[in-house]
């Protein structure tokens, strides 16, 4: 299954959690802007759940973070993308993304992901590209992005 939520990227992440002492024990929360995040992603990923999750199955994810190019950017080529090496880590956006999408049944666990490709870019036409799929696993991987679904 392949699809772009056309959006600006959050830029919060399930890493940015916060702490409070509670009768002696900490205790953990989810901060406002990463609940907000959150929400963000669940209203535009809610068009694509699936009838029933994956369940049992290896899944190949492949998600391409498309962030809008920042003011002070120098010219750049109209449609072309270059690499963002800026905060936020790929993977803890990816965390977040996974847990949302976990929640909403498209797998039954994430667990179940064998192969990841996290992609953070500078773009005209900022969202989220994710494409996943389940594939039989063979010894190297051949078929890993060959996602047809």
């Amino acid at each position: 299954m392949r699809f772009k939520l056309k959006m600006n990227p959050p830029t919060a992440t399930a890493q940015q959690k916060g702490e409070r002492i509670c009768g002696g024990y900490i205790r953990h929360y989810k901060k406002k802007n990463v609940a907000q995040a959150e929400a963000i992603l669940r209203d535009a990923l809610l068009p694509y759940v699936p009838a029933e999750p994956i369940e049992g199955e290896p899944i190949s994810l492949w998600v391409c973070w498309m962030f809008p190019y920042p003011k002070s950017a120098k010219k750049h080529q109209p449609g072309s993308s270059r690499a963002k090496i800026t905060r936020p880590d790929g993977d803890n956006l990816n965390k977040m993304l996974k847990d949302v999408m976990t929640d909403m049944g498209f797998w039954k666990d994430d667990a179940l992901i064998y192969a990841e490709l996290v992609q953070k870019v500078y773009n005209d036409e900022p969202g989220i590209m994710i494409d996943y799929c389940t594939r039989r696993l063979d010894l190297f991987g051949n078929e890993w992005w060959d996602c047809d679904d």
